[in-house]
């Protein structure tokens, strides 16, 4: 069995662990046959689950494990628990038993395991999140989602990279267009940092995706692909963003539940509304991937059911069959170059 169809799963991480992680494999080897899954977890609880399916018994392989790290866990804490599910599940992709790891676990310890066990891949300064989101012309990648409140130029140059490679794997796209978030989308708006990094991108291989800087609006419009910021800036985005949502669809019900008249208009509307609803489902989005690591790393949400989790291991599948690192490697050595090329002196301190 080839490695690259081999992910390792944890089983507890969650608010419905481990059924709804359990459910969710279970769709996910539906749609990819040749795919095979490591799972971590609690034996008593997980063993009955993946027995009570159809497609599992023979798709997975049950590693027990002794201890869960919490939601509300500290990560100095959960990094001492060498027998969670994470922390073993994350164990076998760095020796080489799994491609990639899926966790719906604790954030904060999740990315702390993965930076202290996994490392950075060489070249990149710092991971960021990205997820897919969608928008008015199409889905949107954004980046970073939380990891870094703080940023520099460099840091901002290396998620746009990543987040292009991550755009034309994920989404499909030829030639990712890539825009830097700002208070304006004059050139010169913002402070330093921000009109350094558009500098580097507009010196980059990737400079003619660069679209230059864009504003909040433009996330929802889909202006641009990529969407790059800092972590402080994406996550007040992020969860404006699924706060918006969830007023529309608040105020939709309110609107047909007004009286007879509008009950009646929701019969009629009923077909456009389902499919509104099943393109603004969350659980399509699910999946925010940790860039810049040695390996794949996929963090689903916590609260998300047996679908959403699915969704999520399709990301990771989909980053591992595209050989996501290497091609971050490559367009990383790349860019150096060209930076080097132009500003011989600053770029190596930019």
């Amino acid at each position: 069995m080839s490695r690259t169809n081999i992910l390792a799963v944890d089983a507890m991480g969650g608010d419905h662990a481990p059924e709804a992680i359990i459910a969710g494999l279970d769709i996910a080897a539906e749609r990819h046959k040749l795919a095979h899954f490591l799972v971590f977890g609690d034996e008593a609880r997980v063993a009955p689950l993946i027995a009570s399916t159809k497609r599992l018994k023979h798709r997975c392989t049950l590693h027990p494990t002794t201890e869960v790290i919490a939601g509300d866990m500290k990560p100095t804490v959960a990094l001492r628990l060498r027998d969670s599910s994470m922390r073993r599940a994350i164990d076998a992709v760095v020796n080489d038993e799994a491609a990639g790891v899926v966790s719906a676990g604790n954030t904060g310890a999740l990315l702390a395991l993965s930076k202290i066990v996994l490392k950075t891949l060489k070249g990149i300064d710092r991971p960021a999140m990205a997820a897919t989101a969608p928008s008015a012309r199409s889905d949107v990648v954004m980046l970073d989602l939380g990891l870094n409140v703080v940023c520099d130029a460099r840091n901002l140059t290396e998620f746009a990279l990543m987040g292009d490679v991550f755009a034309r794997i994920v989404l499909g796209l030829p030639s990712p267009t890539i825009g830097l978030l700002n208070i304006g989308s004059e050139e010169g708006k913002g402070d330093e940092i921000l009109n350094a990094a558009a500098a580097n991108l507009r010196e980059s291989p990737i400079a003619k995706q660069f679209y230059g800087f864009v504003e909040g609006h433009d996330i929802a419009a889909g202006t641009v692909d990529v969407v790059v910021t800092d972590g402080f800036t994406g996550n007040v985005a992020l969860k404006t963003g699924e706060g918006a949502l969830k007023l529309v669809g608040e105020l939709l019900r309110r609107v047909f539940n007004a009286g007879p008249l509008a009950k009646m208009g929701y019969v009629f509307a009923r077909g456009s509304l389902k499919r509104l609803k099943e393109t603004l489902d969350p659980r399509r989005y699910n999946g925010a991937v940790l860039l810049g690591l040695n390996g794949v790393v996929v963090k689903s949400h916590g609260g998300t059911d047996a679908l959403g989790f699915a969704h999520a291991v399709d990301v990771a599948l989909d980053m591992v069959a595209n050989d996501f690192n290497s091609r971050i490697a490559e367009g990383l050595t790349a860019m150096d170059s060209a930076l080097l090329a132009a500003r011989p002196v600053a770029a190596q301190n930019v």
